[in-house]
């Protein structure tokens, strides 16, 4: 199993593929941004999680914060 995770959102999926994890972490964005929408939260998540507004070409996007670092650990039991 591979797992899949955005760390902006703090959402994650998985996939016996890399290809399929990805696409089941797709869904599952697009499913937290659509029901925090529907739920009258996604601005105020987006901005709580780093995002900013921002003018690209005519249109506001929300930009994702920047990522520093990433580090893996591994248990033992």
């Amino acid at each position: 199993m591979f797992v899949a995770y955005n760390p902006e959102l703090s959402v994650s999926s998985c996939g016996k593929t890399i290809e399929e994890a990805k696409k089941n972490l797709k869904e599952a964005v697009e499913l937290f941004i659509e029901s925090t929408e529907k739920m009258g939260t996604l601005k105020e998540i987006l901005q709580e999680s780093g995002f900013i507004k921002k003018k690209v070409d005519h249109e506001k996007i929300w930009k994702a914060p920047e990522l520093l670092s990433l580090e893996r650990m591994s248990l033992s039991f």
